[in-house]
């Protein structure tokens, strides 16, 4: 089946005269291709937490319950973007990208026509499993295609802006939604089915316009071309690497990227704590409609793509690429922000809308930097896989409990208890990202001190 998705073989070498012009024709389609695509896929994963108070009120499930099944979409994911990831750095992205794209619209629309679909715990947790498997195919391909196209030195600036893509595709689902209830008779299930049309006319146009790698179209390698090369670069790095090569060589054994990886498992239980709860937080709590439950989730999303840009550009010029000390300095914030949200007393909209929209401006700036990060730490024919790992911790550990410990929690302690877990975690995810930079200090002394033996 993975044979569908072998990468392109490499092609004669184009004329130097025609290099430039082709490059850059090219990086702006892939640029394109990558951030429309990654878009498509958010409109496809999150739409579940939308229909969540129907489903309480329709059909009796318990907030637990309910979180038990959209935990299945973490688990899933996380291990598909672990186990994805390693098949994506030895697949072709404009396949990869699309087939994933087109499987999890078609499990939303499932959801969207089929009763059921949402008749039991059982049936929703199977779906949601295989929706965040297909799920786990989208940021691998975006990630080989953005190591093979943009080299070191431009990645910070090139990840920052094509990461606002999910913000831009998960922002949407809210407005969607609305749409939907409008077009379709008040129907709540148009959550599901209204995005899922959209997704597969994005996945045929990712279809049309993704490509492989530089040299499957004539060009060198994007280290050639810019001159940028890793200090660890060698022609190897150009050569595809076995599953094993990338496993225990690249990715087991790299102390940094463990660091990073629990770090991202408490920033993902704050990311999807929120968001996934808060149509039923701000129902349940801050007495708010289901239009501005839906307006609250939209402009979280959308908050973070500013908040994700200047986090980028902080980590590139003002800590001159250190990703470490822009995470920890959005994440104390952010902790001051769920604070807020936590306390503010019901009755205050505005007030919860300037608290969601801080933590959406500031939490996607350290889940952006960590998935840059983790590029950085391994080679580009192992860099699906190292992101992989950042994904698996961040699904399977942050949102899996954001989706069915937290559900839980507010069921037996409330939501006091559920604020507790939320920013217990806050500061755990700033204790590891200081470890990865005091381990980053380390290493870079530990190199110059070599350097200055050999001289």
């Amino acid at each position: 089946m993975f044979g569908l998705f072998k990468p392109a073989l490499h092609t004669e070498r184009l004329p130097d005269g025609q290099i430039d012009s082709v490059f850059s024709r090219l990086r702006w389609q892939l640029f394109i291709g990558i951030f429309v695509g990654y878009a498509g896929y958010y409109l496809v994963r999150k739409n579940f937490s939308l229909a969540m108070p129907y489903l309480i009120e329709e059909y009796g499930y318990s907030r637990g319950d309910l979180g038990v099944a959209l935990a299945a979409v973490s688990i899933a994911y996380g291990l598909s973007k672990f186990l994805m990831g390693n098949v994506s750095d030895r697949s072709n992205p404009r396949y990869f990208l699309a087939c994933g794209l087109t499987m999890s619209a078609l499990i939303m629309l499932c959801f969207g026509f089929m009763p059921w679909a949402t008749g039991s715990i059982t049936a929703m947790f199977i779906l949601l499993f295989l929706n965040g498997w297909f799920q786990g195919m989208g940021w691998p391909a975006c990630g080989r295609t953005i190591v093979h196209w943009w080299s070191r030195k431009e990645r910070g600036e090139a990840v920052s802006v094509w990461n606002v893509a999910h913000n831009v595709g998960g922002g949407l689902i809210g407005p969607m939604f609305l749409l939907g209830l409008w077009a379709f008779n008040d129907d709540w299930r148009s959550a599901f089915y209204v995005p899922a049309f959209f997704a597969l006319l994005v996945a045929a146009f990712c279809l049309l316009i993704m490509r492989d790698t530089p040299q499957s179209c004539g060009l060198p390698a994007i280290e050639e071309y810019k001159n940028d090369y890793p200090e660890t670069y060698d022609k190897s790095h150009e050569q595809e690497m076995t599953a094993k090569e990338i496993f225990f060589k690249y990715v087991f054994n790299n102390k940094l990227l463990w660091f990073i990886a629990i770090a991202n498992a408490f920033v993902y239980l704050i990311r999807y704590g929120v968001l996934d709860w808060a149509p039923v937080y701000l129902n349940e709590v801050k007495d708010f409609t289901v239009d501005k439950s839906s307006w609250a989730y939209f402009l979280y999303e959308w908050a973070g793509i500013p908040g994700t840009l200047l986090c980028g550009w902080m980590s590139d010029k003002f800590f001159k690429g250190r990703r470490a000390p822009a995470g920890i300095l959005f994440m104390s914030l952010v902790t001051i922000a769920v604070l807020v949200y936590w306390f503010n007393p019901a009755g205050n909209p505005a007030i919860d809308m300037i608290a969601l929209v801080a933590i959406g401006f500031l939490i996607y700036g350290p889940v952006m930097l960590i998935g840059l990060y983790a590029l950085e730490l391994a080679p580009k024919k192992a860099a699906g896989t190292a992101a992989g790992l950042t994904g698996l911790f961040g699904y399977l550990g942050g949102a899996v409990a954001a989706n069915a410990i937290l559900g839980y929690t507010v069921d037996h302690f409330g939501w006091d208890g559920g604020f507790m877990v939320l920013t217990s975690a806050c500061g755990l995810s700033i204790f590891f990202l200081v470890l990865a930079l005091v381990g980053e200090n380390n290493f870079h002394a530990q190199r110059k001190a070599g350097q200055e033996q050999q001289a």
